[in-house]
């Protein structure tokens, strides 16, 4: 049975035993929730999701585009793919670099 995390999202259908799962496990989500795509999955439970946003530059006056890419935890039970557009949610720090989880997955 999946538990409510605090945020308006889907549960995902397939259950997990992963305990860094925030719907089957005891990881706490707070903090920031971020959209992106993911551009990789090739680390084991970890995908790296880019977040691409505006910068405005004052001495100018115009935009410039910037991207950001996080690093997140890909839970079993909703096991994304490099395309899909994708929910992070912050949480404690699991790993060097992963300080997020993957909560939906919006599409591709």
């Amino acid at each position: 049975m999946a538990r409510n995390i605090g945020l308006d999202v889907p549960f995902p259908e397939k259950e997990c035993n992963d305990i860094n799962c925030p719907f089957h496990g005891s990881l706490p989500v707070r903090g920031q929730v971020i959209t992106g795509k993911v551009v990789s999955d090739r680390m084991m439970d970890t995908v790296v999701v880019q977040r691409d946003y505006l910068h405005y530059v004052r001495k100018y006056k115009r935009y410039e585009k910037r991207s950001k890419k996080l690093h997140a935890h890909n839970p079993p039970c909703l096991n994304v793919k490099p395309g899909d557009l994708v929910s992070i949610a912050e949480c404690r720090p699991l790993s060097k670099t992963a300080t997020f989880v993957v909560v939906e997955v919006k599409g591709e």
